[in-house]
């Protein structure tokens, strides 16, 4: 029903994540982050979003993805529908798949990375997930719609998608956290919507915007534009 990625660049500091569905709303089922914290991606065939935001509340608290993982686990007796990757704060990750979940589905989990699909043509869409990331050299969302592009082209979600997201966090740059909640090519608009947030006059906004390195920061003329 869903694939999704969860990245941690050391040397910035930048925490991103992407997912893509054969249903509606992605964004907002599926991905939650944090700059001081992680990422995490709850789905399923019968998601919770109590497994997102508390993954989310476990991690800022500190704790380590596999153990937050576990721990949400072990706790829902309904877990075997469901699925969750988790990204930790030092780049740890962990993931979980319900015994019940729709093949193929699976994660896969290194330093600074973890993906995760269900209802995906073979174990092929996770891997191309992984090498569409890692061969982008461009920036942050660049690199995430590379991801989900491959894991498109390698058998996607088996019902074709609908909706597609992205989240990006950085220390020295305002979240980003794009949506394409209806459409029969959202790849490609998330990629337009990405490409227009990257260009002046809105990036000329971010640039003004409070950021996790300069929370005081505003903007020097009085000519920049407001949500």
């Amino acid at each position: 029903m869903t694939f999704s990625i969860l990245t941690y660049d050391e040397k910035t500091g930048v925490y991103a994540g992407a997912a893509a569905t054969g249903s509606l709303c992605v964004g907002g089922w599926v991905l939650r982050g944090d700059i001081e914290s992680g990422l995490c991606a709850s789905q399923g065939t019968a998601p919770s979003t109590f497994w997102r935001d508390d993954a989310m509340r476990r991690l800022y608290a500190g704790e380590r993805a596999a153990d937050v993982v576990a721990h949400l686990a072990d706790a829902d007796t309904g877990r075997a529908h469901r699925q969750l990757a988790v990204l930790d704060r030092s780049g740890g990750t962990a993931g979980f798949t319900g015994e019940a979940s729709v093949p193929y589905a699976d994660t896969i989990a290194a330093p600074n990375l973890v993906v995760a699909g269900n209802m995906i043509k073979s174990r092929k869409v996770l891997e191309a997930l992984v090498a569409g990331y890692d061969t982008e050299t461009g920036s942050a969302p660049q690199k995430l719609i590379a991801a989900l592009r491959a894991a498109q082209a390698a058998g996607s979600d088996v019902r074709g998608l609908q909706s597609a997201a992205l989240l990006v966090l950085s220390p020295t740059a305002p979240p980003i956290d794009l949506r394409i909640d209806h459409s029969t090519t959202p790849l490609d608009d998330l990629a337009t919507l990405a490409r227009k947030v990257s260009q002046p006059p809105y990036s000329n906004w971010l640039n003004e915007a409070p950021v996790h390195a300069d929370r005081n920061r505003a903007p020097h003329q009085t000519d920049s534009i407001a949500t």
